[in-house]
């Protein structure tokens, strides 16, 4: 009887790998087959968690005219789901996305077709490239002096090895590096926003994963030139996100400031992030178990929204509720201060 659940546990383990691996070809090596294992099992328990709590997936949506909401990477998927929820909010949402003329009509004909009283405003912002961010930083500032939420949102997948223009590995700097950037440079904003409200903390989301516990920083290899593998490095700038958070919303209460920092795992979600996993030979399987883009929005907007999470920054957030994440406060810093070091930065809290 042992023998046999042996055999059928290595049978489904040989399934996932083969039809759902985080990548198109197979583990090569020992580490490989581990880093896999561990995204299989976090990934699955994240999977798990969704069917579970699927009926207390659901969002506070607060009217909030007056308030300006920065969204990177909002063009499709969650993040698209996300920006039209916000102007059902009555906000002013700023757009950061790569191409702009392509999302401007899209988002037009939404506001007129259903009558929504938000605003849209869409500039040019690629995470990847820190001079982008950089000037969408300073495009905001010129027309916004407050800033009530951010939203961490633009990322990518179990993309292959690749160096940016700023000599980062491609995954943790535009999931990671550029949006930490963002922060920093809009700080003097988001600070005045939390001066001027007073029913509401501003509010700093970081979208995350919970395959984030399969991690562990590594900063002799920080831009993976030794080894790489596509999910391990996305692992580790999910981790990287979680970190920032928890360091930022410490930072902010040390400061007195009416900010709070959240990081979210929006579920397992159906979109193209996919594309470069195995998964995504068989997309009618995501679509059929998955959650929709609609659904992985609910977590995002939620954070950024409910009254009831008031005073309650740091936190990690699935499925509408707070969960379990990996917590250090030595590497929160340590990844902290490393990133403020390779992004030239001086005074984070300026």
């Amino acid at each position: 009887m042992l023998l046999i659940l042996l055999l059928l546990s290595l049978l489904v383990v040989l399934f996932i790998l083969y039809y759902g691996r985080s990548s198109k070809r197979m583990p090569r090596n020992w580490r490989e087959f581990t880093i896999e294992l561990k995204y299989q099992y976090y990934g699955g328990m994240g999977f798990l968690a969704d069917v579970l709590m699927k009926f207390k997936n659901h969002e506070d949506l607060v009217l909030k005219p007056g308030k300006v909401a920065i969204v990177t990477g909002g063009n499709r998927g969650i993040g698209f789901e996300v920006v039209k929820k916000l102007l059902l909010c009555d906000m002013t949402v700023v757009l950061g996305v790569r191409n702009p003329e392509i999302v401007k009509k899209t988002f037009e004909d939404i506001c007129k077709a259903e009558q929504r009283k938000g605003k849209v405003v869409i500039e040019t912002c690629d995470t990847a490239k820190m001079e982008s961010v950089e000037n969408f930083a300073k495009k905001v500032q010129e027309r916004f002096s407050e800033i009530h939420v951010l939203i961490n949102n633009a990322g990518v997948m179990c993309t292959p090895y690749s160096k940016t223009k700023d000599g980062f590995e491609s995954q943790m700097a535009i999931n990671h590096l550029g949006h930490f950037l963002l922060t920093h440079l809009l700080m003097p904003q988001l600070k005045a926003g939390g001066l001027k409200n007073d029913s509401q903390n501003v509010r700093i989301l970081n979208v995350s994963s919970c395959v984030h516990k399969a991690a562990k920083m590594d900063y002799d290899d920080f831009h993976m030139e030794k080894f790489y593998y596509p999910v391990d490095s996305y692992n580790k700038s999910k981790l990287a996100q979680v970190y920032f958070t928890q360091h930022l919303d410490e930072l902010c209460r040390m400061s007195h400031l009416n900010i709070q920092v959240h990081s979210i795992h929006p579920g397992i979600v159906h979109t193209d992030l996919f594309q470069n996993c195995s998964s995504g030979y068989f997309p009618w399987i995501q679509k059929l178990f998955y959650k929709t883009a609609e659904q992985g929005s609910r977590t995002i907007v939620h954070a950024a929204m409910s009254p009831k999470l008031e005073g309650h920054g740091g936190t990690y957030l699935s499925n509408c509720r707070i969960a379990k994440a990996t917590r250090n406060q030595n590497e929160s810093r340590k990844l902290f201060e490393y990133s403020c070091e390779i992004l030239h930065v001086k005074d984070f809290m300026k």
